[in-house]
């Protein structure tokens, strides 16, 4: 019984470390990406079919993605080109040029 109880334990904390949280700074131009379809909305379909991303949250005053996910099955470097790619700024790394182009003419620096 005793055996059991810490396998068991064991198993909540090892899930519980596999979750991660992480803000990633960018740069946002204009008032209303987080509803706007081709800004937000691309962030938000796009991100989360990656592999082990559970949540992803645009913060448009903040300037920051907030993201959850699983880092047994992703890493925050892999996230942040997939960001970047979608034409954003991911904390150090700059948005990829040619997917700023498909961006509303608001959402571009």
């Amino acid at each position: 019984m005793l055996l059991s109880m810490l396998l068991l334990l064991c198993s909540l904390n090892t899930k519980a470390q596999t979750v991660q949280h992480a803000d990633i700074k960018t740069t946002i131009t204009c008032d209303h990406c987080s509803q706007c379809e081709t800004c937000g909305g691309l962030l938000q379909r796009t991100l989360i079919k990656q592999k082990g991303i559970q949540m992803i949250t645009l913060d448009t005053e903040a300037m920051l993605i907030k993201v959850i996910y699983n880092s047994k099955k992703t890493d925050l470097a892999q996230i942040k080109t997939a960001i970047t790619k979608l034409g954003y700024d991911a904390d150090e790394l700059p948005a990829d040029p040619a997917a700023v182009e498909k961006l509303d003419g608001c959402c571009k620096a």
